[in-house]
């Protein structure tokens, strides 16, 4: 039998009236609504913050917040001396009134009243946790650190902050600008004994990267080296007038004495100071140099007039990318003795070292990995960046200034360090590093004696 689905009825807007149905009232849901209801003591702290809401979010969040530590911070208390009023011979401390504290908030600190309690013989002060935690000034000196690197200066540091309404502000504090030098000192004493003590046991470095900065008659030496993996890490630096083999020495015994492996066969890529050279063959067992070939090109470039200067660095940046190391050493050489008679001071300077920039090649590595160790430009890029951050300092007290800035601006470089192109040809390159003094260290060769009887 077919089933006739037509039916007589209107359809609901079409013509006539609809009568809307009558809500059920579900009794679980007013039971769920009624428990989580706001209590009466949070709707007049809501009331409170009106005005801070009227400022901006940020500001009705941070008003929230202390309303919140508030409460935090007297939970705290009961939960160790009781309920106010109320007699507990278990309580593990007493009240002992209020008092003025600051917290750390957004670079700066800000006035709160905090809860006292002192222990239950009341012979010593008991510190609530959240305090403490709150209350911390490193948080604060990493947050002013960060500020300053980013070149803002102590004049301008309130400027940098966020805005968190008027009442909070009118209670903030260390904002100043020689509260903010104090702490900027802290922060950077505290980068340089990091960098100094760090333990280097457990770093195995393929290649070590020296070099200079100067800052107002002021040199530091510092150093970069590159592990197994192809990370960069900032290993030490040392101040002084010049970059003399002293120093440079001194800097790379203290790499030594921190735990820093100097029996392996390492690559040395440096610039042409022999200060340099002589400090790590002193100290290193097995040294590998290479000379940095964008040095050797300046420095034959700087013998040159400009129009010789600039056909001069192009057929050496050609000779440099050729793979074949014999191949380039010798188009070096016929350069050279072109050079000899025009500009013998230009040809001495290229013939002076020329084996060594050729390293890189010699030794086989990869393209990739070549560019990145045939120049100092990995050590050059992270003193740049010191370099940068310092740029509002306008006056270098002293050497101690030095190092500090100088240790600030490496760590914040080693933030934005990756790993070097090329690396998955370290390990490679290792092996050619061992094959290479194998090869140019003659081994000891001991006599026998014979033993006489007597």
């Amino acid at each position: 039998m077919k089933k006739d689905y037509q039916t007589t009825t209107r359809r609901a807007g079409t013509t006539g009236h609809t009568t809307l149905k009558k809500a059920k009232i579900d009794p679980a849901r007013v039971a769920h609504e009624t428990k989580i209801a706001l209590p009466d003591t949070v709707s007049i702290a809501i009331g409170e913050l009106a005005g801070e809401l009227e400022e901006g979010l940020l500001a009705f969040a941070v008003g929230t917040g202390l309303k919140v530590l508030e409460v935090i911070l007297e939970a705290e208390a009961t939960a160790l001396a009781g309920p106010k009023g109320k007699w507990d011979p278990d309580r593990a401390a007493v009240r002992h009134g209020s008092d003025d504290g600051v917290v750390a908030l957004g670079g700066r600190q800000v006035g709160i009243r905090r809860p006292r309690l002192r222990s239950a013989d009341r012979s010593a002060e008991v510190v609530l946790p959240t305090y403490e935690a709150c209350g911390s000034t490193e948080v604060l000196g990493r947050m002013t650190l960060t500020r300053m690197m980013a070149k803002l200066s102590t004049r301008r540091y309130h400027a940098g902050l966020e805005p968190v309404g008027a009442g909070v502000e009118a209670a903030s504090r260390s904002t100043s600008k020689s509260a903010v030098s104090r702490r900027f000192v802290a922060a950077t004493e505290t980068a340089l004994a990091e960098l100094m003590g760090a333990d280097l046991s457990g770093l195995d470095l393929v290649a070590l990267m020296v070099d200079g900065v100067h800052f107002a008659g002021h040199c530091c030496v510092v150093a970069l080296g590159i592990d197994i993996e192809g990370n960069k890490w900032p290993l030490a630096l040392e101040e002084g007038d010049t970059e003399n083999t002293t120093l440079v020495r001194d800097l790379i015994v203290g790499l030594r004495e921190r735990g820093l492996d100097v029996t392996k066969p390492i690559l040395a890529v440096l610039d042409g100071s022999k200060a340099l050279s002589n400090a790590v063959k002193a100290v290193f067992d097995h040294p590998v140099i290479a000379r940095c070939q964008l040095h050797k090109i300046r420095n034959v470039e700087d013998k040159l007039p400009d129009d010789v200067a600039a056909v001069v660095a192009k057929r050496m940046g050609a000779a440099y990318r050729d793979p074949d190391a014999l191949s380039a050493q010798g188009r070096l050489e016929a350069l050279a003795k072109e050079l000899d008679r025009s500009h013998p001071g230009a040809a001495a300077s290229l013939r002076e070292g020329l084996a060594e920039t050729l390293t890189v090649a010699r030794l086989g590595v990869p393209p990739t990995l070549a560019r990145t160790l045939r120049s100092t430009n990995p050590v050059e890029s992270m003193i740049q960046i010191c370099r940068d951050h310092s740029t509002n300092v306008k006056h270098w007290a002293d050497g101690a200034m030095v190092l500090r800035w100088c240790a600030a601006g490496m760590a914040e470089a080693k933030k934005q360090f990756r790993r070097v192109n090329g690396h998955m040809h370290l390990k490679a390159l290792r092996a050619a590093l061992n094959a290479h003094v194998a090869e140019t260290v003659t081994p000891r060769r001991y006599t026998a004696k014979k033993k006489v009887a007597a």
